[in-house]
């Protein structure tokens, strides 16, 4: 998979927990606004800024409208898997801290009893690890979606060993 460089407005963007939460939620499933906000536990206001600004750089693409409950016009939004076409290896601590309040967050509404934990201590080159996990990752994020699969979130973390 190629891969470009993040611009700085893109990392801006994906140095929320909230805009990155919003961009799983929306993965293969489209939502609106007001069905993010109640997923997220947060007012629609406030969500409805973090879309708008997820639209204007390419990270959620709006949908066709749909009439809602009550027959209101509503908008839903899904991905566009841009966040994973890129590189951000640049980004500023505050997008790295983001990252992990997002996976903090995401556990906090499952619960820690539906985490599938691994941990391993192992002596490699970490920049061949990355590579090689890296790999894994593109071929399962390039499979096609079998909407009988369970859908599930990866967070891997690597930091040092000692």
């Amino acid at each position: 998979m190629s891969r470009r460089l993040a611009t700085a407005a893109e990392i801006a963007v994906l140095s929320s927990d909230v805009r990155l939460r919003i961009i799983r939620l929306t993965y293969d499933t489209p939502l609106t606004n007001k069905e993010i906000a109640e997923r997220l536990g947060k007012d629609p206001a406030t969500t409805l800024h973090h879309v708008r600004k997820l639209v204007a750089t390419g990270f959620l693409e709006a949908q066709p409208a749909r009439a809602g409950k009550r027959g209101a016009r509503e908008i839903p939004y899904l991905s566009t898997g841009l966040s994973w076409r890129l590189t951000w290896e640049n980004r500023p601590p505050e997008a790295k801290e983001a990252a992990l309040q997002a996976f903090l967050g995401e556990v906090a509404d499952v619960g820690v009893d539906a985490l599938r934990q691994i941990r391993l201590v192992v002596r490699a080159d970490p920049e061949e690890l990355k590579r090689r996990l890296r790999t894994l990752f593109d071929e399962l994020a390039e499979e096609p979606a079998d909407p009988g699969d369970e859908r599930v979130a990866i967070y891997l973390a690597l930091y040092p060993g000692d």
